[in-house]
C-alpha cells in the first residue's frame, strides 16, 4: 500500500500555498490603500475612482484568453509565475516612491493598477495548470480547498490589517506591504523543486495561430457537457452576486436601517463560513465525492439571496438570521468553489488546461461588470425589494444547468457502486 503523505507535511506545497498567502493578504491590503490614497490624497472625481475600480479587471476582459492559450503552449510555467509577482512588486513600489517625491497623480495610480492587473491574468492562467506539478492527482480537491481557505482568511482579516497599516503607515506607505508581499511570494515559488509537467501537444501538430487556439478551447467548452453546465452555473451565480452586491447596502441602510457597522458583521460571516467551507470540503470530497458535494453546494447557494430579498422584522430576529444565512451561504459558495476547481482539472483536456481555465475564469469574472449594471438598473425601475428577488430567481436557475448535467447520473452512479460506508473507499485523513 503506497503511503499518502498528507499535503502539510509536503514541502512544495507548503511554498505555493505559502506565496499565495502572503501574496493575497498584501493585495488585500492594495484594495484599501489604492482608493483611500486617490480619495484622500488626489481628490478624485467618481469617473476617476471608477477608472480606477475598472482597471483592476480590465485585462481579464482584454488578454485572458490570450494567456489561457498561451499558459498552454509553454513548457516551464513557475518563470511566468515569479515574473508575474517580481513585475507587480514593482509596480506597487512606485506608488509610495511617486508620492514621496511628489509625482503622483491619478494616471499613476491606474497605470499601476493596470499592470498589477495584468500579471494577475498571466499568473492565473499560469497556475492552474501548474498546479498539477507541484500536487498529486488525488490530492487535488485537498488543495484547491487549501487555496480557497487562503481566500477566505485574507478576505476576513486583510481589511482590517489594511486599516491598521493605513491609520499607521498613511495609505500609499502601506503599499509597501502588498510589493513586499510579491517578493516574498516570489522567493516562496523560486523555491519549489518539483519537475514541471510538459502537458502539450506534440510540437508536430501545434499551430502558430494563437486565435484558432482560443477557438478550440471554446469549442472544448461548449461541447462538453459538464463543462458546459459549470461554466453556465458560474456565470448565473456570478452575475447575480454582483447584481445583488450593488443593491444590498442600499437596501440595508435604506429600507432595513441595519447599522454600517452591521454590514460589516454580515460580510465577515460569509468569510468565516468560507473558511468551515474549506475546511471541510476535502473530507466531504473524499466521502461523498465532488460530483454530489457541488450538487448539495448549488442547491444551498441560494439561501442568502432569499434571506436578503424576504428580510424584516425586529433587529433582534433579522440580524441573527441574516448572520446564518450569510456564513451558511459562505460555506456553499466555498465547497461549490473547491469541487469546481476540480472537476474543471479533472474534465478538461491536459493540453488546454489553459484554455479552458481562461476561458471559464473570464466568463465568469467579466459578467459580473455587467451584472452590476444590471443590478443597479433594475433597482430603479421596480424597486430594491423586487429587484432583490430577481438576483435570487437568477441565482436559482444556476442550479438546474448542474443538476441536470452528466454531474447528477455520475453523484447517482457513484453512490451504488462505491457507497460512502464502505471502509475500503476511504483515504486517511489530510
Amino acid at each position: 500500500m503506497v503511503e499518502i503523505i498528507p499535503l502539510r507535511r509536503q514541502r512544495d506545497f507548503r511554498l505555493l500555498w505559502s506565496a499565495r498567502a502572503v501574496s493575497e493578504t498584501g493585495s488585500e491590503i492594495s484594495r484599501l490603500a489604492v482608493p483611500l490614497t486617490a480619495a484622500t490624497l488626489l481628490n478624485v472625481t467618481p469617473i476617476q475612482m471608477g477608472l480606477l475600480t475598472a482597471a483592476t479587471t480590465l485585462p481579464y476582459l482584454l488578454i485572458g484568453l490570450p494567456a489561457g492559450a498561451y499558459a498552454d503552449r509553454i513548457a516551464r510555467r513557475r518563470p511566468i509565475l515569479i515574473g508575474c509577482e517580481i513585475v507587480s512588486a514593482v509596480a506597487v513600489f512606485t506608488v509610495p516612491l511617486a508620492w514621496l517625491a511628489g509625482l503622483l497623480t491619478i494616471s499613476w495610480l491606474i497605470a499601476v493598477a493596470l499592470t498589477v492587473g495584468t500579471c494577475a491574468v498571466f499568473y492565473r492562467a499560469v497556475w492552474f495548470p501548474h498546479l498539477p506539478s507541484v500536487v498529486p492527482d488525488h490530492q487535488r480537491t485537498a488543495a484547491i480547498a487549501g487555496f480557497q481557505m487562503v481566500y477566505s482568511t485574507a478576505s476576513v482579516c486583510g481589511p482590517g490589517l489594511a486599516g491598521l497599516l493605513v491609520q499607521i503607515l498613511t495609505a500609499p506607505l502601506a503599499l509597501v506591504a502588498d510589493a513586499t508581499s510579491f517578493l516574498v511570494s516570489a522567493v516562496c515559488l523560486r523555491s519549489i523543486r518539483s519537475p514541471e509537467k510538459a502537458e502539450r501537444p506534440d510540437p508536430a501538430v501545434v499551430r502558430p495561430n494563437l486565435l484558432r487556439d482560443i477557438r478550440e478551447g471554446m469549442r472544448t467548452v461548449m461541447t462538453h457537457r459538464t463543462l458546459r453546465a459549470l461554466i453556465g452555473a458560474g456565470v448565473l451565480i456570478n452575475f447575480a452576486s454582483a447584481a445583488q452586491m450593488a443593491l444590498y447596502v442600499l437596501f440595508a441602510v435604506q429600507t432595513l436601517g441595519l447599522p454600517t457597522g452591521v454590514l460589516g458583521l454580515l460580510i465577515a460571516s460569509a468569510g468565516i463560513g468560507g473558511l468551515l467551507g474549506a475546511a471541510v470540503a476535502p473530507r466531504l470530497t473524499r466521502r461523498f465525492t465532488e460530483d454530489r458535494v457541488i450538487l448539495g453546494a448549488a442547491a444551498v447557494l441560494p439561501l442568502e439571496f432569499i434571506a436578503v430579498a424576504s428580510a424584516h422584522g425586529p433587529f433582534t430576529v433579522l440580524i441573527p438570521l441574516l448572520t446564518g444565512a450569510f456564513a451558511i451561504s459562505g460555506a456553499a459558495t466555498v465547497m461549490f468553489s473547491v469541487c469546481y476547481g476540480t472537476l474543471q482539472l479533472r474534465e478538461s483536456p491536459p493540453d488546454m488546461l489553459g484554455r479552458v481555465n481562461a476561458i471559464m475564469t473570464v466568463s465568469t469574472m467579466g459578467v459580473m461588470t455587467l451584472g452590476g449594471v444590471v443590478g443597479g438598473v433594475l433597482g430603479e425601475l421596480i424597486g430594491l425589494r423586487p429587484a432583490l428577488w430577481a438576483c435570487a430567481a437568477l441565482a436559482g436557475s444556476g442550479i438546474f444547468l448542474v443538476w441536470f448535467s452528466p454531474l447528477r447520473r455520475s453523484a447517482f452512479a457513484a453512490r451504488l457502486h462505491h457507497p460512502a460506508s464502505d471502509p475500503s473507499d476511504r483515504v486517511p485523513v489530510q
